[in-house]
């Protein structure tokens, strides 16, 4: 009797455990922890005051060029204000302030394009001269005008009723709300060689950063898959988070490596394909974390060892810059062997720690990947990065209602995912690619422009 006992509360303390997974010690998001503990305490270390901290240089901002200074006001002094007496200037520059002011006058202009009627004798018809294609292509507004609509529907997640009130009331322009998902539909489709582009890429990296995360199509469950290179982010939605979707982007032919967590998706197709792969630590280190808050105490040690050596791997990988390159990687070949020994000897019987275990003994090497690839980090944390712009914008905007904002969702986010990555102004980008859509001409390219070779 005692000893069903005993299991019993083994259990429902394993179970509360369960109920109690946080971001900390599993893949939830932080988003999932409602009531967070409270910070430790700092003894009597003093509150830091806010603002500029003691020993911080001062951040200016720069002055503007004097071709954007639109006029110039010199305010003279005509006696001390302390005495009343006289001055007279100095070679020491002026005081100078800056102030940027909104201009009353429109931010826009009306081109009025007109076609007369030719009557013909031959024909009895009336004919009108045809539009340039560049300006019946995009209709009432103009390529900045559509940048701007796309920008803020991208990047800021405003509704077509905000942005109709932002145009009227800032701009005094009075655009329906139908023109304006017309303008969205008209930036999707600029966009869309540059999506397919850096998509046909994808397989020829020599390394992928991946991460999925959930997405809602009219309230049908989707996936949004995230792909980071080097030098470019490529999104995807689809409706399935099987291999599948890794097969159809990546092929079967993928020859480099990419980074991951440990999903069953990323097994299956490293397995079928033969590649390698880097499992994040990260969320390794999480699901080592929720073994030592299990009651059963041989698994909770079990936990807190192999927490400890990943430690000093993180450790002699912060201090990796003091270190020579040969040498820092002998030792972080000897703390590998020592994490993947210590994970499958003296396992403890809880199906937790076997599952750990078997984990090891199958991919023990695929995490540690990073130790002799160049560009492959220990974690993903990039791809989780990226996809954070992603989730904000599902919360925001509820996800999408048909497959057109699927697309223009995927194409967005990749354009500026990338410009960030590559320092570029999604802005700017944006009106290059109306722009070029209006003419009937190629869009920019986001791909790396290639390094020449030295003679």
């Amino acid at each position: 009797m005692v000893k069903l006992q005993a299991q019993q509360i083994a259990e429902l303390t394993r179970q509360v455990a369960a109920s109690q997974k946080n971001s900390s010690n599993s893949s939830k998001p932080p988003s999932s922890d409602i009531v967070k503990p409270p910070k430790p305490s700092k003894g009597t270390q003093a509150k830091r005051k806010r603002g500029g901290q003691p020993g911080h240089p001062m951040h200016d901002r720069p002055l503007f060029d004097a071709d954007q200074v639109s006029s110039i006001e010199v305010h003279e002094l005509a006696a001390c204000p302390c005495c009343g007496g006289s001055v007279a200037l100095t070679e020491n520059g002026p005081q100078i302030l800056q102030k940027v002011e909104l201009i009353d006058t429109l931010p826009w202009e009306v081109t009025e394009h007109q076609s007369p009627a030719y009557h013909c004798a031959h024909c009895q018809c009336v004919q009108h001269a045809p539009l340039p294609a560049e300006i019946a292509r995009g209709g009432m507004l103009g390529p900045k005008l559509m940048a701007l609509i796309g920008y803020m529907k991208g990047v800021l997640h405003a509704s077509f009723s905000t942005i109709r009130k932002y145009i009227r009331d800032v701009l005094k322009l009075t655009i329906s709300r139908s023109r304006l998902a017309k303008a969205v539909d008209q930036v999707s489709q600029s966009l869309a060689f540059v999506h397919d582009e850096l998509g046909a890429q994808l397989a020829t990296q020599p390394t992928l950063r991946i991460d999925e995360t959930g997405h809602k199509d009219n309230g049908r469950r989707h996936w949004t898959w995230c792909f980071r290179a080097e030098f470019f982010t490529w999104f995807h939605i689809d409706p399935t988070r099987s291999s599948q979707v890794l097969f159809d982007v990546l092929g079967e032919e993928f020859k480099g490596v990419f980074s991951c967590d440990y999903f069953s998706a990323y097994r299956k197709y490293m397995r079928e394909c033969d590649v390698r792969v880097q499992f994040c630590l990260a969320h390794l280190i999480r699901d080592l974390k929720y073994l030592k808050t299990l009651p059963d105490a041989p698994t909770a040690a079990y936990g807190r060892r192999l927490v400890k050596k990943l430690r000093h791997l993180f450790q002699l990988i912060h201090e990796g810059e003091s270190l020579a390159p040969t040498t820092l990687t002998a030792q972080l070949r000897r703390a590998s062997e020592q994490i993947i020994r210590s994970a499958t000897t003296r396992v403890p019987p809880s199906s937790e720690a076997q599952a750990i275990a078997k984990r090891f003994e199958k991919h023990g090497q695929a995490y540690f990947q990073f130790i002799t690839t160049p560009g492959i980090e220990p974690t993903n944390n990039l791809a989780e990065q990226a996809l954070r712009f992603v989730v904000i914008d599902r919360h925001i905007t509820q996800g999408t209602r048909s497959v057109k904002g699927q697309r223009w969702c995927e194409r967005i986010w990749t354009v500026l995912a990338t410009c960030t990555q590559q320092g570029r102004s999604a802005m700017q980008f944006l009106i290059e690619a109306t722009t070029a859509w209006g003419q009937g001409q190629p869009p920019p390219s986001l791909l790396p422009e290639p390094v020449p070779e030295h003679m």
